[in-house]
């Protein structure tokens, strides 16, 4: 038997190999409105947080407000390339399908962003748990515990029987605070040396590098 009774799913990143997506289009679109940024910024700055807790960042290094066009233009930018682009994180299609535990996802992003992503790679029905937005279930996004906290109070489930899968310091800071064990998981595309090492000290329980890694962890003794 497991020793969880519910998987919640980080989702750029760890559901969906999105992050350098994202991430290389708000760094080019900042870049236009006069704030330069490379996408080794931006994934540095903004990769695991809200709009919402990115605007303010943008603006302290624009020193002024963000044009009002950049957050429409992101998430236009985004979608047109995901619709050709966009490929779930590697091993995690098959993981799905191999766990019985109950499962929901967690994120940052909206739920369009979300939904659109469950629908392309064909399993939106099969995900078959509910997905929870920091845009639109909480007031405070990650680092915070809320949204997790939120996911758990909903699922009824006890937050320590909780398994959080995680890539971004960010998202494992929330998921320690909202008392859950989290997996720093290193397999998508933006991973960068040092990143695990970055995980383990926002205060991961485990890093892996695949979703091998989280079966063992689950299977595990």
């Amino acid at each position: 038997m497991s020793r969880f009774d519910l998987i919640v799913f980080d989702y750029d990143g760890v559901v969906a190999d999105s992050e350098l997506l994202n991430n290389r289009v708000l760094a080019d679109l900042l870049t236009e409105t006069g704030l330069d940024t490379s996408l080794d910024d931006a994934l540095a700055i903004y990769m695991g947080k809200r709009w919402l807790d990115c605007l303010p960042l943008i603006e302290k290094r624009l020193g002024g407000p963000c044009p009002d066009h950049v957050h429409g233009e992101w998430t236009r930018r985004c979608h047109d390339r995901a619709a050709a682009e966009l490929q779930p994180v590697r091993g995690f299609t098959d993981f799905l399908a191999s766990r019985r535990e109950r499962r929901c996802i967690a994120s940052s992003s909206p739920l369009g962003w979300i939904e659109m992503g469950l629908a392309r790679f064909g399993v939106a029905q099969s995900f078959d748990g509910p997905v929870f937005s920091a845009a639109v279930h909480v007031t405070r996004g990650k680092p915070h515990p809320d949204l997790f906290l939120h996911a758990a109070a909903v699922m009824e489930v006890d937050p320590s029987r909780a398994l959080v899968i995680e890539d971004t310091p960010t998202g494992v800071k929330a998921g320690v605070a909202a008392g859950m064990t989290v997996v720093g998981l290193c397999a998508g595309g933006h991973i960068r040396d040092g990143h695990a090492d970055r995980l383990h000290a926002a205060g991961a329980h485990h890093v892996v590098e695949d979703y091998a890694g989280v079966t063992a962890l689950l299977d595990g003794p």
